[in-house]
């Protein structure tokens, strides 16, 4: 499977939009969808910018190689693993406090805790 692909099938998932749904959308059948999923077709110029209209995505996004999209995955299970250690509540007011410490300070905190 291709990076497009395996990209197409990404963000498809995380809009929560099936094959069929995502089809209607572009106004193409399922099986294009399929094909474009599985690998075996390439959508064209005009169909990828109608796939990234209904995404909503920026093309880069889609065609960015899969360390990207590994990355994410990487970076959605710590922050699934954070939430089930701590509670919604609590890590959500964490990454919160987080955005308003500067970087400097967030590395002198962590070299505290190391000690």
């Amino acid at each position: 499977m291709s990076d497009i692909a395996r990209n197409i099938r990404l963000y498809r998932e995380q809009k929560n939009l099936s094959q069929q749904e995502l089809a209607v959308k572009m106004r193409v059948g399922t099986k294009k969808i399929e094909l474009y999923e599985s690998g075996e077709l390439t959508p064209d110029t005009e169909t990828m910018l109608r796939l990234c209209t209904v995404l909503d995505l920026p093309a880069s996004e889609i065609l960015e190689k899969e360390y990207h999209s590994n990355k994410k995955t990487t970076l959605d299970n710590e922050i699934a693993t954070l939430i089930e250690e701590m509670g919604m509540e609590k890590a959500l007011f964490l990454l919160r406090s987080f955005k308003e410490i500067s970087e400097a300070d967030i590395l002198k905190m962590l070299n505290v805790s190391k000690r």
